[in-house]
């Protein structure tokens, strides 16, 4: 496999720096689609600031706030609908995964005619508007990725699509937007990115470039480990998830995850548990099931941490995640079924059999 490193997004990062950068945001046009949630960039004061910057520029916006908690393709034709009638020439997306990945989508379906059964084929032109991310959470990195995740009914799962065309323009990063997050949010958003490094090292298409940006991701999220167990965290320790949530956005667009993320999917899918939870019940688990078959990998990761073996690691995740949810069997036999039949499973050094991928959802619930 040819392996190489490619990321286009430009990283503009500091505090105030969406006013800092207006003259970015006029660059792209007469009038912006924002995309966003209806409660949160309107309380941490990202919507305000960018409306700010547009009023100042003098450019026009339209506002799609209806942005849902793991957002479906239906969705996202809607929200296609919206951004024509507009007339938008460029999208800005703020807040956490959710609307970053909506918004990706959204502005693809606005340029391209897809049926819906298509969508996930990845035959697209390269007609798309550019785009300027805003990140309100660190976790899921999209502001640099070339990925948008969508909840797939019909399949009954999280699935992505992915194109170079999907990487945004500008991502803006100032941690101020996240110093009201509550610490459940912190701490799932936090064990989000950690899982991203991770399985980015893990991944059939690491090089040392990604494992070099992984590992200095894992580190300043280990730097805050004992903050988020707290739940008091300072703008600087906020500022150092945020600015590891973007590096490890960095390593997934080029390794892609593996079967956390989807065994993690079925967790949400199906018990409405958050993404970045769902990956930190079964992430270590997943590491020491790895370990048998590449300590050395494992022992990098581990030493990036700050600890010697797996099951110190799992301890630390005990105490973020609190009491575990409960699975019957018969549910654990379906989520590996979904699991090994994904493409993220098979993208992993240490591909696990249907057996282990049984153990670690044994393993990692009921406990």
């Amino acid at each position: 496999m040819i392996k190489q490193y490619y990321m286009p997004t430009r990283v503009l990062m500091g505090e105030d720096c969406v006013k800092a950068n207006s003259s970015e945001f006029l660059k792209m046009g007469k009038k912006a689609l924002i995309v966003t949630g209806k409660h949160s960039a309107k309380i941490n004061g990202a919507l305000d600031d960018v409306i700010d910057v547009l009023s100042s520029n003098g450019q026009k916006w339209a506002l799609y706030d209806k942005v849902m908690t793991n957002p479906t393709v239906e969705s996202t034709y809607e929200g296609a609908a919206f951004a024509r009638s507009e007339n938008v020439d460029f999208v800005i997306a703020i807040g956490g995964g959710s609307p970053m990945d909506a918004a990706k989508t959204i502005n693809l379906l606005a340029c391209q005619d897809i049926p819906m059964d298509k969508l996930y084929d990845g035959q697209y032109s390269d007609e798309i508007l550019p785009m300027i991310l805003v990140p309100t959470t660190a976790g899921t990195g999209s502001e640099v990725t070339p990925y948008a995740i969508l909840t797939n009914n019909r399949l009954q799962t999280k699935k992505s699509i992915g194109s170079p065309i999907l990487f945004p323009q500008i991502a803006i990063l100032d941690a101020k937007y996240m110093d009201n997050l509550s610490k459940e949010i912190t701490i799932n958003t936090a064990l989000d990115a950690l899982s991203h490094s991770i399985e980015g090292m893990l991944s059939l298409r690491a090089n040392p470039i990604t494992d070099s940006i992984a590992l200095e991701s894992i580190r300043r999220i280990s730097l805050c480990f004992e903050s988020l167990k707290s739940g008091r965290l300072t703008r600087a320790e906020r500022f150092e998830l945020l600015y590891a949530s973007t590096l490890a956005g960095m390593v997934i667009s080029n390794t892609k995850t593996t079967a956390v993320h989807s065994m993690g999917y079925s967790l949400t899918y199906f018990h409405d548990i958050d993404h970045g939870r769902a990956n930190g019940l079964v992430l270590g688990e997943f590491l020491k099931y790895i370990e048998k078959s590449w300590p050395e990998r494992v022992n990098e990761i581990l030493s990036a941490m700050g600890y010697g073996t797996v099951n110190e690691f799992i301890i630390l995740l005990d105490e973020l995640l609190g009491d575990r949810e409960k699975l019957t069997d018969e549910q654990i036999e379906k989520y590996v079924s979904i699991t090994a039949n994904s493409s993220n499973a098979k993208n992993c050094r240490v591909v696990l059999s249907i057996e282990e991928l049984t153990e670690i959802f044994k393993n990692s619930v009921n406990k």
